[in-house]
């Protein structure tokens, strides 16, 4: 006699998770995912129109989910956005949204559909977790009435909220997020009254998520790992590059090495909107990573990666980021220093003019150190060291402090700081380092066509950055990325 479903189920799940309890490491994957989008409207569609527009989002996403799990992964994070688009107003996101329950209530919407209302998006998404054994992350809209007795009460009767999801692979909701730094255009959204810190536990780690603008701010993204001590951040985001320093790949990266876990971005795709940049990132870099800016197809990432890595011999030591910057005098001064703009903050900057050299810039407490070498001093490329110590003020309020070597985008100085991709200066050597007054140091080195150099440099105990492979590959920029949250 053949086993029925539920306990052929049972089985293999329980395969799953005695197989995994016995590795140390875990098969994760994201997708990219080019959204279908909805027609711009002011107006709300018909809750069947929304359905059919989001099965359509979810047609491509289980096709993902299905070759992930073909290919061992354990747990897969789709990005946010990814089920229903963007540009909604209040009104119009309406038919979009679903009643999602705590996860406390054990439910499984794939057995148990109607238990909490219509939620033919969560039915079918526990489905594809329940039918591929796989956790399944993805980005959804939740609804929640409130009394006008509530304050905080939108005139409309209901709080709208950009919600992340994960479903275990038996179906069932095991962690709900909402999104609480909310994007500048994301007025369609209400975020909730505190933020929420949201973690769960599987047999491979324990697991945060948080959503895309999240990531730039104290609360939740440095609690969630510094005091949960999660091993593993989820992130589904619809990141839009602003090079040279928040491009996708580098930034989400440098979160990931800053930190000490490992991370799994997922980002939309639109290169219209220079949406792209996807990876599975550890503490000592990038297993694997995507970067398209020429063609509108989605993309799979899968990789392996340490249950604890924090435990891993591979993990970076404890870093003390201004140790070395503050034990030494200052490097020669160009005279010449100048300002430039790099996404509306003004640094101070100074030109390598030299093949090799020390050089120091400072602005405030910030004081930025090089020693450098090139390859071959070109005539055709200016690079400039800056520094920036000040409240960036522009789509959210944060602190920096950054020191950053970086590739201007021509010979005429006035354009030091704006977006620039190709570079073909090599650098022998180069050890950047600053005197920051946080520990929160993101550090980056992005080669040229957008490349990430993981395993061709490391951080040194006493904060300075520094490059393993002689020559190194055409430099783009070479940062460190501060966060000095006390400041905000």
């Amino acid at each position: 006699m053949l086993p029925s479903q539920p306990l052929l189920h049972a089985g293999v799940f329980a395969l799953t998770v005695l197989q995994t309890l016995a590795s140390n490491t875990f098969i994760a994957a994201v997708y990219e995912h080019a959204v279908i989008l909805p027609d711009p409207t002011d107006k709300p569609v018909s809750p069947d129109d929304a359905l059919a527009l989001m099965n359509k989002n979810m047609d491509v996403l289980e096709g993902a989910i299905k070759e992930a799990a073909q290919q061992g992964a354990h747990i897969i994070v789709t990005p946010e956005d990814g089920i229903y688009g963007w540009q909604f107003t209040r009104e119009s996101i309406y038919p979009y949204l679903e009643d999602i329950p705590a996860p406390g209530v054990n439910w499984i919407p794939c057995t148990d559909p109607s238990r909490f209302g219509p939620a033919p998006v969560q039915e079918r998404l526990s489905c594809m977790a329940r039918n591929n054994s796989i956790y399944v992350v993805a980005n959804i809209g939740d609804k929640k009435p409130c009394n006008f007795s509530d304050p905080g009460c939108p005139s409309d009767g209901r709080y709208q909220y950009n919600t992340d999801v994960v479903f275990d692979p038996e179906g069932k909701l095991v962690a709900r997020y909402h999104k609480y730094n909310l994007f500048m255009i994301e007025t369609q959204f209400n975020y909730p009254e505190e933020p929420e810190v949201v973690t769960f536990e599987t047999p491979f780690g324990k697991f945060g998520i948080f959503t895309c603008f999240d990531i730039l701010f104290h609360e939740p993204a440095v609690v969630l790992v510094s005091k949960m001590q999660v091993d593993t951040v989820l992130f589904p985001t619809a990141w839009m590059n602003v090079l040279p320093f928040l491009t996708a790949v580098e930034f989400h990266s440098a979160w990931a090495m800053g930190m000490g876990v490992n991370f799994l971005a997922a980002n939309t795709h639109k290169t219209s909107f220079a949406m792209t940049g996807s990876g599975i990132y550890a503490p000592d870099g990038a297993r694997t990573y995507s970067y398209n800016m020429k063609t509108e197809d989605g993309h799979l990432l899968i990789a392996e990666l340490d249950t604890h890595p924090r435990l891993s011999p591979a993990s970076p030591p404890a870093v003390s980021w201004s140790s070395y910057a503050l034990s030494v005098k200052r490097f020669s001064q160009n005279d010449h220093d100048f300002t430039g703009i790099i996404f509306h903050d003004q640094f101070t900057f100074t030109e390598l003019t030299k093949p090799g050299g020390n050089l120091t810039v400072c602005q405030k407490d910030l004081c930025c150190h090089l020693s450098y070498k090139m390859a071959r001093k070109r005539d055709d490329e200016v690079y400039v060291l800056g520094a920036f110590d000040g409240l960036h003020v522009v789509e959210g309020q944060y602190y920096l402090q950054v020191c950053t070597l970086l590739k201007c985008k021509s010979t005429d100085l006035d354009t030091c700081g704006q977006p620039v991709e190709t570079a073909q200066t090599e650098f022998e050597m180069f050890s950047l380092s600053g005197t920051f007054g946080t520990n929160y140091i993101f550090p980056e080195v992005l080669y040229s066509g957008v490349r990430l150099a993981t395993g061709e440099f490391k951080v040194l105990n006493d904060g300075r950055l520094i490059n393993k492979t002689k020559p190194t590959k055409p430099v783009v920029t070479v940062t460190l990325f501060g966060r000095w949250y006390e400041n905000d």
